[in-house]
């Protein structure tokens, strides 16, 4: 992989629009209960609160049992899901995928915050969580050798994830998501409690059908072929149904608050950062 990029981005910096919880101690803010930095509000007692933690001066004003909220300092854990099916080994998607993985995890090691790199195809393939330099190139390794295979099913690895992610963090879905529109728009809808970014990844042809004429395709996935011919009238119904499908991840996206963004595999790796740059994904510092 050309890292090349890497030094472009150390004037990137991730940014998270959320609060985000996680179970380690770091820099980033979070909202939790009890002893903290600063208060920023209250809430009424419930059953299993930490007596300890009742405020009793308003207790003694309002003959209610409240707990104060505090903002504590937490690290953040960037989860990168990314798409290894055999269906991503057209036309150097995974490459690009892989380079966009490494660029999160790269800005998370900046930061010194952690990073999991987690592979999908039919199944989940969880990565352990990371920081520093060396566990970064150690990753980057990793995904060289990676040989994308077998199906895809995005929603299983969304159900999988959220069974064995329990606290909220931010997560990137790196994928072509061409799989059934309902499925993918599923698994969207099961990732929002994150702060979520979606980056679909196609290559030219798909965006385009450039083709013509008697072609013979072959699925990826499944091995089966299909030999058909490409007219004018076929290509304007495939690009009509690539758009249509398109459209409603896009606004999936926008009615839980997700980021998503469509990278095609010519488009350079810096550009694609930029981009997410105006959408204040990443920012600089």
């Amino acid at each position: 992989m050309d890292t090349e990029f890497f030094k472009e981005l150390e004037r990137f910096s991730l940014f998270v629009k959320k609060r985000v919880s996680t179970a380690y101690s770091g820099g980033r803010k979070s909202l939790r209960f009890g002893h903290g930095i600063s208060p920023v509000g209250y809430r009424q007692y419930r059953k299993g609160d930490d007596f300890k933690l009742v405020d009793w001066k308003v207790y003694g004003r309002t003959e209610k049992l409240f707990i104060k909220e505090h903002e504590e300092e937490r690290s953040l854990v960037v989860h990168i899901l990314l798409d290894s099916s055999a269906s991503m080994s057209y036309d150097g998607k995974f490459a690009y995928a892989s380079r966009l993985a490494a660029g999160f995890a790269y800005l998370a090691t900046m930061e010194n915050e952690k990073y999991t790199i987690s592979r999908f195809c039919n199944r989940f393939y969880p990565g352990d969580p990371k920081r520093g330099r060396r566990n970064l190139f150690t990753s980057i390794v990793e995904l060289d050798d990676t040989v994308p295979r077998g199906g895809t099913s995005l929603k299983l690895v969304a159900d999988q994830f959220e069974s064995q992610i329990k606290t909220t963090s931010l997560v990137v879905v790196l994928s072509d998501l061409l799989e059934k529109t309902d499925e993918v728009l599923s698994s969207i809808f099961r990732l929002s409690g994150h702060e979520l970014i979606v980056i679909q990844i196609l290559a030219a042809d798909e965006l385009e059908m450039g083709f013509g004429g008697d072609v013979k395709f072959v699925d990826l996935e499944t091995g089966l072929p299909l030999v058909t011919r490409v007219t004018e009238g076929e290509r304007a119904e495939y690009l009509r149904r690539m758009t249509e499908h398109n459209d409603r991840i896009r606004a999936a996206c926008n009615q839980v608050g997700a980021n998503y963004f469509l990278f095609r595999t010519d488009r350079p790796i810096f550009e694609a950062f930029s981009e997410m740059l105006t959408r204040a994904v990443v920012w600089k510092t």
